[in-house]
């Protein structure tokens, strides 16, 4: 069966993430467009929506990355308003994300793009952060969000602390709900070790993690 994120695309437009593995250290590539129309309602995507923990060791495409990370905090107006919501549109939030691959940054933008940060896979050193749930590091793809609280409580004062964990968890749901239109699975992460993710994704100072979503194809039953 043909993926949803293949349909309709030619095999040039199929690119797996090992396109990844070609791209050098420390620069900024550009992804694939994002599709604007799905194969599903927000209502089916709605109702079908569960926390996944086991995948198929299949390969995830480019084109499925791109639209996790547009539905995440992608730019969706001349202005720089985002797929997600932010109070103040103050957006504190950095997403990164992990595969075999190594470890990436994306850049919310015109056109969208993300930054190679590392090389190692390290899928392994996640899940032990994430207090060693095994299926973070079995999950071909986990998006991080990262939070600069000062760019809210700069705003807002302490009460922006509230509003940081909401703009987190919009954008989280906005990553499970276009993962179930990919016909993809996911699952919200929060129960992991601060430091030892920020070590492991070598966070600056001013970047708390927050939130992490693992993603795969399903494994059924």
């Amino acid at each position: 069966m043909t993926p949803v994120w293949c349909e309709g695309r030619t095999m040039e437009e199929r690119h797996s993430l090992r396109e990844l593995a070609t791209i050098p250290t420390g620069e900024r590539f550009e992804l694939p467009l994002h599709r604007e129309v799905g194969n599903i309602t927000v209502e089916e995507a709605i109702a079908r929506r569960r926390s996944v923990r086991t995948f198929l060791p299949e390969p995830m495409h480019l084109y499925a990355l791109a639209n996790l990370l547009w539905a995440a905090q992608g730019v969706t107006s001349a202005d720089g308003r985002r797929a997600a919501p932010s109070a103040g549109a103050c957006y504190p939030l950095e997403t990164y994300f992990v595969c075999e691959h190594g470890l990436f940054r994306y850049v919310p933008g015109d056109p969208h793009s993300a930054v190679r940060l590392g090389a190692d896979d390290i899928r392994a050193k996640l899940a032990k952060a994430c207090l060693e749930q095994d299926f973070v590091a079995q999950a071909p793809l986990s998006i991080i969000f990262a939070a600069v609280y000062e760019r809210t409580t700069g705003r807002y004062g302490e009460r922006g602390i509230r509003y940081v964990h909401m703009d987190v968890g919009h954008a989280a749901e906005n990553v499970h709900l276009q993962a179930e239109a990919l016909g993809l699975g996911s699952c919200p992460v929060g129960a992991f070790n601060d430091k030892a993710v920020e070590e492991v994704l070598r966070l600056p100072a001013e970047q708390k993690p927050v939130y992490i979503v693992p993603v795969g194809v399903k494994r059924e039953g």
